[in-house]
């Protein structure tokens, strides 16, 4: 019996002995593995260049006629003529509608009648008081009578002329509001008329700006229904008082639109332009992790110590500015031609050993060797929180 119980014991030391033993080989091989050097991170490098930089401050606006009006009758009447159609470029003073004159026409010939009989009698009056046949009073009365009549005649006159509804500018036309034969109260929307050339362009900039703004200053638009194309202009006006409500100040720039591409209504991104500056440190935009807390980027250094002869990264808290065509400006943090990382910042941490395959400082390839694709680390929720800084510069 007490054999048999010492052989199960020897029989589950040597069990454990076999499961310690496989265990600690496993541990040994996990510890070689790890104590092992991670091979260096791929990324693709560029350099902090300095530039000359044009500023910009970025708003959002709208287009505005230089004149526009709905043109409506001033006396009541029946459409007799529509002379124009929706549309339509129009001279300053063109007709575009008549009203019915046929009873006008007539009360003003009964009235030229009148005045004509007036004329007569005053003739007869002014020969008649020379030979002292009238009195004075009654040649005074005669003459009244005439001025009386000629301005009843004048009267209907540019009652008639009114009934002739005219641009008052030149410009384009929009949709007809009227139909032949419709009787107009006076007061009656006909058409929309919008003088085209030039434009205005409406927009409002924060207070913290109006030092930076001067009547004069170049401008450049932007609209949806042509993106690729920027519209100069100039400011024309700034107001003098700035909105209690939201701290800005309106600014009204002018645009030529001889094509008449720029249209009242549209919704523009408006640029207003600053001198210009030289030495502006500049990096492209994928270099730059943005983040609420604060913008970065991984700058490349030569390592030191055990990391001597190798590229390691550090990251840097930067300051950024402005964005202009894909590069951004970089106010603090770093100096012109520092060397930081372009692409596959998503890998990285302080103190990593890199190596560049692509761009400033990256090794030759040899025969045969796929070039990697460049790729933005920064993900897109940064890169708008970049935009929205942007608009502030």
């Amino acid at each position: 019996m007490l054999r048999r119980i010492l052989l199960v014991l020897l029989v589950v030391a040597i069990v454990i002995g076999g499961l310690g033993f496989l265990k600690y080989r496993q541990i040994q091989g996990e510890i070689a593995m790890f104590s092992q050097p991670q091979p260096a991170a791929t990324v693709a490098a560029t350099r902090v260049e300095a530039m000359t930089w044009q500023p910009e401050l970025h708003a959002v606006g709208s287009v505005q006629a230089v004149q526009g009006v709905m043109v409506s009758n001033q006396v009541p009447g029946q459409i007799q003529q529509i002379l124009f159609d929706s549309g339509d470029m129009v001279e300053k003073n063109q007709a575009l509608v008549q009203l019915d004159t046929e009873v006008d026409e007539a009360d003003l010939a009964g009235l030229e009648a009148a005045r004509s009989l007036a004329e007569t009698q005053l003739g007869r009056n002014r020969r008649l008081l020379a030979d002292r046949a009238v009195s004075q009073g009654d040649f005074d009365e005669a003459s009244s009578r005439l001025q009386q009549t000629e301005a009843e005649v004048a009267a209907k006159r540019a009652l008639i002329e009114k009934k002739t509804i005219r641009a008052p500018f030149a410009g384009q036309l929009g949709i007809r509001q009227v139909d032949l034969g419709q009787y107009l109260a006076a007061g009656t929307s006909i058409v929309a008329l919008e003088a085209l050339d030039p434009v205005y362009v409406d927009y409002a900039l924060p207070e913290r700006e109006l030092a930076q703004l001067a009547v004069g200053q170049a401008v450049a638009v932007r609209v949806a229904a042509y993106p690729d194309e920027s519209f100069p202009g100039t400011i024309q006006a700034i107001s003098p008082a700035v909105d209690q409500a939201t701290r800005n100040v309106q600014v009204r720039a002018l645009l030529k639109n001889t094509d008449h591409r720029l249209r009242p209504g549209m919704f523009t991104k408006v640029a207003t332009l600053l001198p210009k500056q030289d030495q502006v440190l500049t990096l492209p935009r994928e270099a730059i992790t943005f983040n609420t807390y604060g913008d970065s980027v991984f700058l490349i250094l030569d390592g030191e110590g055990e990391q001597a002869g190798k590229l390691v990264v550090q990251r840097r808290q930067i300051q950024t500015g402005a964005v202009r065509g894909g590069r951004v400006a970089v106010m603090s943090g770093l100096k012109a031609g520092d060397r930081v990382v372009a692409a596959g910042q998503v890998k990285l941490r302080n103190g990593a050993e890199v190596q560049i395959t692509e761009g400033d400082g990256a090794r030759p390839k040899g025969p045969g060797e796929p070039s990697k694709k460049r790729t933005a680390a920064a993900p897109d929720a940064d890169a708008s929180q970049a935009d929205s800084g942007d608009a502030s510069q």
